[in-house]
């Protein structure tokens, strides 16, 4: 009997002592989380397409359905219309201009015929200046056209322009309808379905990174010495069969302003009234989940 009470009470000197060992390793500890972020429609109408289920790996740039954009498809062929029927309105110059070009090389042959005439005293001063005069009027009347010309076109250019820029914001607006996923993660909520009706700014789904999660931890004042960033510590995680797991992370963002402790945290120091949140940046294979709880130690 004796024996017995001695085993059963080394037993549990034992256990007691392993239990302040376990407390004292860690020296703060908090709940995992990731960087979250909501995907919203570019896009008002239709979702035509959206194949995606929570709990899909996406890839950054992955195509993911479209909003329904017909109408802003054929939009954009009615004003390319209006733009070839104003462009079309447009004078050919060159063609305009051919007449008046070649009557004024036959007054400028005539003028030099002319000019060698009159050298040789076989026409008059007057035939030289009538030529003259003649050649003249045909290059401001060839001048006069073409910036009549010139100025038709550019009004032509002004009305479309206007029209041109309705087609770039339709492209723009198509380009929108279009579900591209922004970054890469793991869907963690979906908010709509394929044929509902979706709206510019409306979320779409959820999406986080897990690859790397972030524990977020609280310690005291007296702690911030113990740590910086880029610093190495090691995690401590429940491994469901009374023992515990551990992993190594990374310091990455400490608080530089000190805030009331968390309800639900509990720092190394209970007696700290105000406590400095620090992130620590874990690797994850699948095990870590987001508002899991962990401890951590500053080895």
């Amino acid at each position: 009997m004796k024996s017995i009470n001695k085993i059963t009470l080394g037993l549990l000197f034992s256990i007691s002592l392993w239990g302040c060992k376990e407390s004292e390793t860690y020296d703060a500890s908090g709940s995992f989380e990731a960087e979250e972020t909501i995907i919203s429609s570019q896009a008002g109408g239709v979702l035509k397409e959206f194949g995606i289920e929570e709990g899909d790996q996406l890839d950054q740039g992955q195509w993911i359905g479209y909003v329904d954009s017909v109408q802003l498809y054929l939009k954009k062929l009615q004003l390319k219309s209006q733009v070839v029927a104003l462009n079309g309105r447009k004078p050919n110059i060159s063609l305009q201009l051919a007449a008046l070009q070649e009557e004024l090389k036959a007054a400028e042959k005539d003028e030099e015929r002319i000019t060698g005439l009159v050298k040789a005293q076989a026409a008059t001063a007057k035939q030289l200046d009538d030529i003259k005069a003649r050649v003249e009027v045909i290059r401001a009347q060839i001048d006069a056209q073409k910036s009549n010309l010139n100025i038709t076109t550019t009004g032509i250019s002004n009305d479309a322009s206007p029209l041109e820029i309705q087609i770039a914001q339709i492209e723009d607006l198509l380009e929108k309808s279009k579900i591209i996923n922004p970054v890469q993660g793991t869907v963690l909520v979906k908010y709509a379905e394929e044929n509902e009706m979706t709206a510019v700014g409306k979320p779409l789904y959820k999406i986080a990174n897990l690859q790397s999660i972030i524990l977020r931890v609280y310690i005291s004042g007296d702690q911030l010495s113990q740590v910086k960033i880029g610093q190495e510590v090691t995690i401590h995680t429940d491994n469901g069969e009374g023992g515990f797991d551990q992993a190594k992370g990374k310091v990455t963002w400490i608080n530089d302003k000190a805030e009331f402790t968390p309800k639900t945290i509990q720092t190394k120091e209970e007696r700290a009234n105000m406590v400095y949140a620090m992130k620590i940046e874990v690797p994850n294979d699948g095990k870590y989940k987001i508002g899991m709880y962990g401890e951590v130690s500053f080895d």
